[in-house]
């Protein structure tokens, strides 16, 4: 969270407020009958979350279970999150290089324990990719730099236009480097097909090394769109982009079924009139930080 918006003095969420790890897994469980079959864990930063491992075991196993960190913490944590059951990890890294590493981050950490992170994920038996955020001005020489840095390992790299989410990012059309203009620094890449609709990367093989662009500034794929994001709080967003959420924690507080909560789930979902990315500029709303409802 930029700490030049949310400073020493920033209320957090009383405990009582946010939903408990069996409260979200009932959710999960519930919207496994209308075609759930990916659970992503984000944040915020999630290994900060006490117990974490304990959360991801009470997860249906059938499920594909995925973290999203900055991976500061993912050596420590990297086995026993494979012992738990998750499957996958995306770790987010904008670049190799400390000095931009540390100013895009706001921090003082790095890249060398991201790195070890990711080589730990990797021993665990985690399936790695690295998403790495472009923005012009920044950061535009990490587009080599961080494909070069995984050339020979089974990591997949994505590149992620800069995108105007939440109201705290600065955001300016101008420092958006498209998937297009990233593709061109590249020599040669071969397109690969989608694994699977709402598939938000356009896949390339570089040589034998993976490497996507989620290009929603330039290419919107609003239309197949097909996730949804629970809040700590209990509320359900249909869009990276929403102003507002729709409160779950209230029915599942009245102890509501499953069964009641899918319907409501399914209510929610089919009503939705999300394309943001598409109408990106046609009106001014208020965005909910990404810090608050994950990537």
């Amino acid at each position: 969270m930029p700490r030049e918006h949310f400073d020493t003095n920033h209320e957090f969420l009383a405990k009582k407020e946010i939903l408990s790890y069996e409260e979200l897994a009932t959710v999960v469980e519930s919207l496994i009958p209308l075609g759930l079959s990916k659970v992503r864990l984000t944040g915020g930063e999630p290994l900060l979350r006490k117990d974490i491992c304990k959360f991801i075991k009470m997860l249906p196993q059938e499920l594909d279970l995925a973290m999203t960190t900055n991976g500061i913490l993912l050596e420590k944590f990297s086995q026993d999150l494979a012992n738990s059951g998750l499957d996958r990890v995306t770790v987010s890294l904008d670049a190799i290089d400390v000095e931009t590493f540390q100013a895009m981050g706001d921090t003082d950490e790095v890249p060398e324990t991201v790195l070890r992170g990711i080589e730990a994920a990797r021993k665990a038996g985690l399936e790695v990719k690295v998403n790495t955020v472009i923005r012009a001005g920044y950061n535009e020489h990490s587009v080599k730099m961080v494909a070069d840095r995984f050339i020979g390992s089974d990591v997949i790299v994505r590149y992620i236009e800069f995108m105007d989410v939440g109201q705290t990012n600065s955001w300016n059309l101008d420092e958006v480097i498209t998937g297009e203009m990233m593709q061109q620094m590249f020599d040669e890449l071969k397109p690969l097909k989608a694994n699977h609709t709402g598939e938000v990367a356009n896949r390339f093989l570089r040589g034998s090394q993976e490497i996507g662009f989620i290009e929603s500034v330039s290419k919107p794929f609003c239309g197949e769109c097909n996730r949804a994001r629970i809040s700590a709080d209990g509320a359900l967003y249909t869009c990276l982009f929403a102003s507002s959420g729709s409160d779950l924690k209230a029915l599942i507080r009245m102890d509501a079924t499953k069964e009641q909560i899918a319907d409501a789930v399914r209510s929610i979902w089919t009503k939705r009139d999300d394309a943001y990315s598409q109408n990106r500029g046609s009106a001014e709303h208020k965005k909910v930080e990404m810090s608050f409802i994950g990537g």
